[in-house]
Parts: structure tokens; sequence; C-alpha cells
């Protein structure tokens, strides 16, 4: 019970981070592997709000909000936007560069050394200790499935979310219905920039610590729940969010597999991707030539 509830937890941050890769694939057509590096610096937002005076941890959330979607803004408006239209192999090379771009800039100013996030621990509830269960597993599962519900409400309901939708079936015939597609975009990688922020608060729930690579390994994963999933399926990258972070718990409490968790995942990919390429929930499309 306590590992299928971390696993969950767990599931949920990457589920959040596999929203941002898959919502931007499926209407950009892009693989955005900086995205990883965003929740990098939304932890050290998070980290240079609780070093001021009385850190107030819901200032500092919506001070890493705010970060991460300008920071996703730019991004799509300085890197990836002049390479709209160009191959996906020169965009795959910019994401890269920016990645890495990233992770130079947060190593010059921080430090190549772990920052600790103080004052950023939830208090312990009787009820949950007597079973083992932390409050931050809990209120990650939580609050992850409840903005995960929001963002599918938000994509199904709102005029907005219909755009995406268009754009994403076909941008040229969603340009010639009246449709932004250059703001869509923006939008999109806009909210999922917001979205790596959460990520990066139930992240330091569970490891107290910013650094430089704190995003690579959990945005790695998370493209490949994205991937099992079904990458540009929303109920796709929360499945594959949760089947990878219950697999992972799973593996690392079994102490003779623990050292190879991180194998045994990318060898599910790889299963998966041989049997179903589309993934879980991914649909198989058709181009015109």
């Amino acid at each position: 019970m306590i590992t299928l509830i971390d696993g969950l937890s767990l599931g949920s941050i990457y589920a959040l981070i596999a929203l941002g890769y898959t919502m931007v694939y499926g209407i950009a057509k892009m693989l955005n592997f900086a995205h990883g590096d965003i929740i990098m610096v939304g932890a050290y937002a998070i980290y240079v709000a609780m070093s001021f005076a009385n850190p107030n941890p819901v200032i500092a959330l919506i001070s890493s909000i705010i970060v991460c979607t300008l920071l996703g803004v730019f991004v799509e408006k300085f890197a990836y936007k002049p390479l709209r239209g160009a191959s996906p192999l020169a965009v795959l090379i910019t994401a890269i560069g920016v990645s890495y771009f990233l992770q130079s800039v947060a190593q010059i100013v921080f430090g190549s050394q772990p920052k600790p996030v103080s004052g950023w621990k939830l208090p312990k509830i009787e009820f949950l200790n007597q079973f083992g269960i932390t409050t931050g597993a809990v209120v990650t599962l939580i609050a992850g499935i409840l903005i995960m519900v929001a963002l599918t409400l938000f994509i199904n309901i709102t005029r907005t979310g219909s755009a995406m939708l268009a754009v994403s079936e076909d941008k040229g015939a969603a340009k010639l219905m009246g449709i932004n597609v250059n703001k869509i975009i923006t939008i999109t990688f806009a909210i999922g920039s917001a979205l790596a922020s959460f990520a990066s608060m139930f992240y330091l729930l569970q490891i107290p610590n910013a650094e430089p690579t704190l995003g690579a390994m959990p945005g790695i994963k998370a493209f490949t729940a994205a991937v099992i999933g079904g990458i540009g399926s929303i109920p796709g990258a929360m499945l594959g969010g949760m089947v990878l972070g219950v697999i992972e718990k799973i593996c690392l409490s079994i102490e003779v597999i623990s050292p190879y968790t991180t194998a045994i995942e990318f060898s599910l990919l790889i299963l998966i991707l041989l049997v179903k390429p589309t993934g879980f929930l991914g649909r198989t499309t058709k181009e015109k030539v």
C-alpha cells in the first residue's frame, strides 16, 4: 500500500512533466527537450523566494509559476518560433542546445553544488504516519490529479482549448478558420511551463535540493512516460506517468533489482514500442503525401 501511494505520487510528478511534452508535441509537433530544465529553473525560483526573510511557500510557488511561464514563452519566441517550418532535426538540436544553455546558466549563477531549500516541508499528519505514508506523497497525488483534471476540462470546454485541438488536427485549416496559430502555440508553451513549476514544487517536497541537473533525469523519464501513454494524448500522459512511477517505486523496494531500476524503466519503453508503437492511448494518424 505504501509503495503504491509513493509510486502514484511520483507518477503524478512524471505526469505533470509529461503533459508539457505531450501538449507541445500534440499542437506544435515538436519535442521540447528543454522542458525538464524549466523544472530546474522553477526549483531555483522557489529556492530564491524561500531564501528571503520570513519565507512564504505560497509566494515561492507563485514566483516559480511566473518565472517558469515567462521562461517558456521566452524560449518559444526566440528559440523555436524562428524555426517554424524547419526540419524536425533542426528543432531537436535547438531544444538540446537550450537545455544545455539553461543548465550552464544555472551553474554559473548558483554553482554546481545542490542548494538546500529550507522551510519547504509539509506538517506531518499522525494518521498517515501510522501507515508510514508521508504527507507530501498524499498532497502530491491529490494535487496532481486535480491539476490534470482541470487541464482536461480546460482543453475540452474553453474556446482556447478548442482552438488548441483545431491546431493539433490541422494548422492550415485552423488558420483558415481565423485561429492565430502562433498565439495558440505560445499559450501551449506557457501552460506546459506553468505545469513544470508545479512539478518542481512536488519534486522539492521529496528531495529538497535544487541543482543545475535537477530536471535532466525526471525530464527524460517524463518523456518516457509520455511515449508509453501515447505522446500527444493528455490521458496517455497521465496514465504513462502513473505506470512509470509505480514501476519505479516497486523496483526500488526490491533490493535485488533496485540498482537496475532505470534500466528496467527504459526496457519497458522499448517493449511497449515494439508491441504498440503509438503507446497505450496513442492513435495512428495517416499523413497525406
